[in-house]
């Protein structure tokens, strides 16, 4: 139960996996709007917002999206039907919908 986190310098990989309730669950409590697992994959990488207001929190994954961008990373996220892409130097977040459906989120990160 809860988080599964693994590395291996010699592969030069970080993997992350969380079993919770996914981006899209999470978000739609601040921001109901939220149609699918590919928008609010786009706006927890893109937008201040955090599921859980009114606690001032909201930059984790914008952080985490500089970071990979300024630096020699790749980082692929999936969350319910949703896979996201981000490489060094391309400030373009690549979401595409997968035809498995993750229940939580898996992060693996290429150093």
């Amino acid at each position: 139960m809860g988080i599964f986190f693994a590395w291996d310098l010699d592969k030069e990989k970080i993997v992350l996996a969380d079993r919770g309730q996914g981006i899209l669950a999470t978000l739609k409590k601040v921001k109901p709007e939220l149609a699918n697992h590919q928008d609010a994959l786009r706006t927890a990488f893109t937008e201040m917002i955090s599921g859980r207001a009114p606690e001032y929190r909201g930059n984790g994954l914008k952080f985490v999206r500089d970071v990979v961008i300024a630096n020699k990373i790749s980082l692929f996220f999936w969350t319910g039907d949703a896979q996201l892409k981000i490489q060094k130097n391309d400030s373009n977040i690549d979401i595409k919908k997968s035809a498995l459906n993750f229940r939580g989120c898996l992060t693996v990160i290429k150093f």
